[in-house]
C-alpha cells in the first residue's frame, strides 16, 4: 500500500496539522482491512463518538424529536444510538472510498435502475443526480463511480491537509469535481451531457431559500433544483444508497426521472424534493445526516430550536 500523498503547499505540514495527517494515516491502513472489520471498527468509533461529541448528540437529538414527535424518548434514544455508529461506518467508508481498491469495493455494491440514468441521458441535457445527505454519501459516489461517469459537488474543507487529500481523491475516481458555489461548472457539465451528483437537502440560510416543510417542520430550502432543471432542460434522477445490514454491503437504488418536473411552481416543486427524501430517510432513519442543523434558520424571528 502506498502511503497517502502530501500536498506540496508546505503549510498543510504545520504542527496543529499533524493530527490530521496521523489520522488520514491511520484511515489509508483501516482501507486495506476486511470489510466486516472495517465496519466493526465503524461502529466502535460511532459508539465513541457518541460519548465525546456532546454538541453533536445534541444536534441530532433535537432533530430526531422535531422529525419523529410520534416516538417515545426510548425510541428516540435507541436511533440516536444506532445513527452515532452509522456516522462511525461513514468515516470509515471515506477511507474505503478514497483508498481501498475498485476490484474489493465492486463486489459490495448492488446497483439497481442503472438503466434510468441510462435514458435520461438519451435526452442529451445531461442529469441531476438527486440525492441526500446520508452517511455513506462517499463510498455512495465512489462505488456508482465504477458502473458510470459523473461529476460531483463538493464543499471544500477549512482543514486543509485534510482538504488537499479529499480532492486529490475525488478527482481521481470521478470525471469532475465541481465547487458547490460554481453553478457555471455545473450548467457546463449538464450541457457535455454529464449526470451531475446533487444533494439540496441541507440549510444554506435565507438566500435563494423559501420556507417548505421537512417532517412536517418547515425548512429553509434552496430551491436550485427547480431553476437548475428549467435552465438547463436536464431531467431529475433520484439516487439513494443503504447500507445493508449484517455486513451485507450496499444498495444503491436510481430511480426514475421525475415526471412533469420542473413544473410552474417553485415552491410546489421545493416541497415535492423534500418529500421525495424524507419518504427514503424515514426507511432507514439511522443512516440520514442527523448531526447537522437542519432547521437552524427559522420562519420570522423564531429561536434556533438547538439553542441550549
Amino acid at each position: 500500500m502506498s502511503a497517502v500523498a502530501l500536498p506540496s503547499d508546505r503549510s498543510r505540514f504545520a504542527p496543529r496539522y499533524w493530527p490530521t495527517w496521523a489520522g488520514l494515516g491511520l484511515g489509508r491502513i483501516v482501507a486495506g482491512l476486511p470489510y466486516p472489520l472495517q465496519m466493526g471498527i465503524g461502529r466502535a468509533l460511532g459508539r465513541m463518538a457518541f460519548h465525546l461529541a456532546r454538541e453533536r448528540r445534541h444536534i441530532a437529538t433535537t432533530n430526531l424529536a422535531l422529525c419523529f414527535p410520534d416516538r417515545d424518548a426510548a425510541e428516540r434514544e435507541r436511533l440516536l444510538r444506532a445513527h452515532f455508529e452509522s456516522l462511525g461506518m461513514g468515516v470509515v467508508e471515506t477511507a474505503m472510498s478514497w483508498w481501498t481498491p475498485a476490484a474489493r469495493l465492486s463486489r459490495l455494491a448492488r446497483v439497481e435502475g442503472l438503466e434510468h440514468l441510462q435514458h435520461a441521458l438519451e435526452r442529451g441535457k445531461g442529469v441531476i443526480l438527486l440525492s441526500a445527505h446520508f452517511t455513506t454519501l462517499e463510498i455512495a459516489g465512489r462505488l456508482l463511480a465504477l458502473q458510470a461517469p459523473f461529476h460531483v459537488l463538493y464543499r471544500p474543507h477549512k482543514n486543509p491537509a485534510f482538504e488537499a487529500v479529499m480532492r486529490k481523491a475525488r478527482e481521481l475516481h470521478f470525471e469532475k469535481a465541481i465547487r458547490r458555489d460554481d453553478m457555471r461548472g455545473f450548467l457546463r457539465s449538464l450541457k457535455g451531457n454529464m449526470p451531475v451528483w446533487y444533494a439540496p437537502d441541507q440549510n444554506y440560510g435565507r438566500e435563494h431559500s423559501i420556507f417548505v416543510t421537512f417532517f412536517g417542520v418547515p425548512a429553509s430550502t434552496i430551491t436550485a433544483t427547480h431553476r437548475l432543471a428549467r435552465i438547463s432542460g436536464a431531467p431529475v434522477v433520484p439516487f439513494f444508497p443503504e447500507r445493508l445490514p449484517d455486513d451485507a454491503g450496499y444498495r444503491l437504488r436510481i430511480l426514475p426521472a421525475l415526471e412533469s418536473f420542473p413544473g410552474d411552481n417553485e415552491a410546489t416543486d421545493t416541497q415535492r424534493i423534500n418529500d421525495l427524501i424524507e419518504t427514503e430517510v424515514r426507511r432507514i432513519p439511522e443512516q440520514y445526516l442527523w448531526v447537522h442543523r437542519r432547521f437552524k434558520t427559522r420562519p420570522g424571528k423564531l429561536p434556533s430550536p438547538y439553542k441550549t
